[in-house]
């Protein structure tokens, strides 16, 4: 599964849905994926050899089960520009807004007098996000194992 690489994707900025809900290897259920990704025109990101055949153009083996290998396979294809963006939710996909200050005095793990940062806030899932140690550490992995090449 590539769930890592979809929470990724997202916090790259990147509309990604995610085949969770897919049972591996149901050759029916693969060929209803196939249509949805052929009809809302994305592209298949799989593991699954024969499903990627089936996709042709509009899809992409990945063979490496390391996020960070994805992530290059992906970049030298030109599929992705690397790089941290916070414009969605990692968890459902929706767009996130700027928050309001009552979003962030209301969240528990949020830090506390940090004049001059942004927090952003999905509507949907009402969680709250700020470029914070993970964001960086998130950042210099994208610079240290991607952008290195």
């Amino acid at each position: 599964m590539l769930g890592t690489l979809c929470r990724y994707l997202r916090f790259m900025g990147y509309d990604t849905e995610s085949a969770s809900g897919y049972r591996e290897g149901n050759t029916r259920e693969d060929t209803l994926l196939l249509k949805r990704a052929q009809g809302e025109g994305r592209v298949l990101l799989t593991m699954d050899r024969e499903l990627a055949r089936r996709g042709g153009e509009g899809a992409i083996l990945l063979e490496d089960r390391d996020v960070m290998e994805q992530l290059r396979v992906l970049t030298r294809t030109g599929l992705i520009v690397p790089a941290l963006r916070l414009n969605r939710c990692s968890l459902c996909n929706t767009l996130l807004r700027a928050a309001r200050e009552d979003e962030v005095s209301r969240a528990r793990h949020a830090p506390r007098s940090t004049p001059g940062m942004e927090f952003f806030w999905c509507p949907r899932c009402r969680k709250l996000y700020w470029q914070g140690s993970h964001g960086k550490d998130l950042e210099k992995r994208i610079k240290e194992n991607i952008l290195k090449d």
